[in-house]
């Protein structure tokens, strides 16, 4: 369970969390983990055989551990598979799957097997006693990784805790005469040299890696822009020039928040806080930023912004869906961007249900802005479905705004796309030869 946990939390940031990719996993842990169960319910029981096998294979699981959860070899792994033109996040995922996560899981389950089958013979009362130690050393191997190591020492230096584990269950199999030190000594040290902090830090400018995010910092535009990048994407850049920052975060700040009426006091809700660009430099509305990454304010703060936030700004780290359920405070401008990886959106905040809440939180005249990463001429299917799910929800009053210039003959680019809503009424008036009082409406607007 602690390699499944940590597996999925590094790959993350290279092919998302969909529903499909976790399957994947899963299914692939507990395909193997069968298939071992299986032979292991052939092979020799002996006291010496279970011993030696039991610790040659604690001894692989260590290895493979470090192999297929190390971030910096999986970024190698997934760079490999782009060259090779396989692009697809689900076949991505399968190899992967195939060739790092069966082996282990085949040896756990054959060693599983193997001991039941001992402790079996020697006392057929046990076999209850091994089936609620096994589920027992799953809740823990769970909890403890995501609960403990996982946020206080980090993803990388879970995977060191599991390795050393796992040569703690090689050495209670083997006679003291007969552990292989030197293999131990080699195996942490490998673990140990590709998780380092300072690794990570020199070739990814990683600087947190917990239970919920990858997050790395570095300098771009000769010195004059800093990148935060959250899980692989570019969550947000902050710049001496206006013009060097994202193009989307000015399309937002200078058209919906520095242009809110001296004198008012607005209440803006930003779902996914990213660096918290969006209205950084307004002190005087009210501010309550989303994420469900508890260390982001204060990385930001420390790390990114190197400033503090203005006292008009709220951090609540809790998730998107869940947050908009249960508030019942109204906003006057929602802002939803929410990428938690490159160009992915989890599954649950591209709803009809996750839209129609946020719609909810809207007072009356207010607005409702998505940050979409899609095809602008509708070139692919997301970005179609999208569209509909959005205008099921915002049936009137919706806008989408493409930032910077596109190609609609390029069918393989995406662009930031701007969805906004405006929440008032409209009389869903049409034209027609027939019933035509567009003058009067032209008329009656002002313009």
């Amino acid at each position: 369970m602690s390699l499944e946990l940590i597996v999925l939390r590094q790959l993350s940031s290279f092919v998302g969390t969909t529903t499909i990719t976790v399957s994947i996993i899963m299914g692939s842990f507990l395909a193997f983990m069968s298939l071992g169960y299986y032979n292991g319910s052939k092979v020799s029981s002996t006291q010496k055989s279970i011993r030696r096998q039991s610790q040659t294979g604690f001894f692989a699981i260590s290895l493979i551990a470090i192999l297929s959860a190390s971030y910096i070899l999986m970024d190698v792994y997934f760079s490999l598979f782009n060259i090779c033109g396989i692009s697809s996040n689900i076949i991505q995922t399968a190899i992967y799957s195939l060739i790092f996560l069966s082996y282990g899981p085949y040896l756990f389950g054959k060693i599983t097997a193997m001991v039941s089958r001992y402790l079996h013979y020697k006392d057929r009362n046990y076999t209850g006693k091994i089936m609620a130690v096994d589920t027992l050393g799953s809740v823990l191997g769970s909890l403890f990784t995501s609960l403990v190591t996982m946020p206080f020492i980090g993803v990388n230096y879970s995977i060191l805790i599991l390795v050393m584990i796992c040569l703690v269950g090689a050495m209670l199999f083997s006679k003291r005469s007969q552990y292989n030190y030197m293999t131990v000594v080699i195996i942490i040290l490998a673990a140990f040299l590709f998780n380092r902090d300072k690794l990570l830090r020199d070739v990814y400018n990683i600087i947190e890696n917990n239970a919920v995010s990858t997050i790395s910092i570095f300098s771009e535009d000769d010195g004059k822009s800093r990148i935060m990048a959250i899980n692989r994407s570019m969550s947000s850049k902050i710049s001496q020039e206006h013009e060097l920052n994202f193009a989307y975060i000015n399309f937002i700040n200078d058209n919906f928040i520095k242009t809110i009426p001296a004198g008012s006091k607005k209440d803006i809700l930003i779902i996914g806080a990213g660096g918290f660009t969006i209205g950084l430099d307004d002190k005087n509305n009210n501010y309550v930023y989303v994420d469900v990454d508890k260390d982001l304010k204060k990385i930001t703060e420390e790390q990114f912004l190197l400033q503090k936030l203005s006292p008009n700004k709220k951090f609540v780290v809790q998730d998107a869906n869940q947050f908009l359920k249960e508030s019942q405070d109204k906003y006057d401008i929602i802002v939803l961007d929410t990428y938690s990886s490159k160009h992915y959106i989890p599954q649950d905040l591209v709803t009809k249900e996750y839209f129609m809440r946020a719609k909810y939180n809207l007072k009356e005249g207010g607005i409702l802005i998505l940050n979409a990463i899609v095809s602008p001429s509708f070139a692919d299917d997301f970005s179609m479905n999208l569209d509909n799910t959005l205008r099921f929800v915002f049936p009137h009053n919706l806008r989408a705004q493409v930032i910077k210039s596109f190609n609609p003959w390029q069918k393989d680019k995406v662009s930031n796309v701007i969805y906004t809503y405006y929440h008032h009424h409209n009389p869903q008036g049409i034209y027609t030869l027939n019933q035509n009082a567009s003058f009067y409406d032209y008329e009656m607007s002002g313009f």
